[in-house]
């Protein structure tokens, strides 16, 4: 038998995967939560086997919570459901030890197929997801950068972000005016938005 843990913070989505779930041969939901904490302290003290988080949570992100299981919790195999298929999202879920990454357009099947696959020790990707991070541009902005602009993205004050990430206010003005001016946008708002629409935050 399967264990899955179940995170999506769409109570109708998540309701609809777990019903999907009870009826397919050999695969158990013994959990299933709304939040990325919450699916990290669960998966904790229920060790399932595979763990399907949707990307955007609150708390911690799918991704996120993905980085803090593959650390705390390396048996339990990790699928990522999102209906942001970006190249970049793709390229970090890898990074994060993600064994499976689909789409919520995928059909549903597909869905116990995939958690059948990472169980056995296997990796999925959605075909047409591989080829778009294939073709797509490797991030131009440094990890210093990109800590400052996850620092600004809910418009905290520069000095703020500096607090935060040990930085002088003058370094962190220095790391998103480079961020602004590789990414070609007007300010850093435009620059955190630009990221993540390519998935690079």
């Amino acid at each position: 038998m399967i264990r899955v843990l179940l995170a999506d913070d769409h109570l109708l989505i998540r309701d609809a995967l777990v019903l999907l779930l009870d009826t397919e041969p050999g695969i158990e939901v013994v959990a299933d939560v709304g939040r990325g904490d919450e699916a990290v302290e669960r998966a904790l003290a229920l060790k399932p086997d595979v763990a399907v988080l949707d990307l955007d949570m609150p708390g911690l992100d799918g991704l996120a919570a993905a980085e803090r299981l593959a650390r705390d919790l390396p048996g339990c195999q990790v699928v990522i459901v999102t209906a942001h298929g970006r190249p970049g999202n793709l390229r970090r879920a890898m990074s994060a030890g993600v064994r499976g990454f689909l789409g919520k357009d995928a059909p549903g099947a597909r869905l116990a197929q995939v958690i059948r696959q990472v169980a056995d020790g296997a990796r999925y990707i959605d075909p047409q997801l591989a080829a778009d991070a294939l073709a797509a541009e490797e991030c131009p902005l440094t990890p210093r950068e990109l800590d400052t602009l996850r620092a600004a993205a809910d418009g905290a004050p520069v000095a703020r972000i500096a607090r935060a990430l040990g930085l002088s206010e003058g370094t962190v003005r220095n790391y998103l005016s480079a961020a602004v001016t590789k990414l070609g946008v007007d300010n850093r708002h435009a620059a955190v938005r630009a990221a993540r629409d390519l998935g690079w935050l």
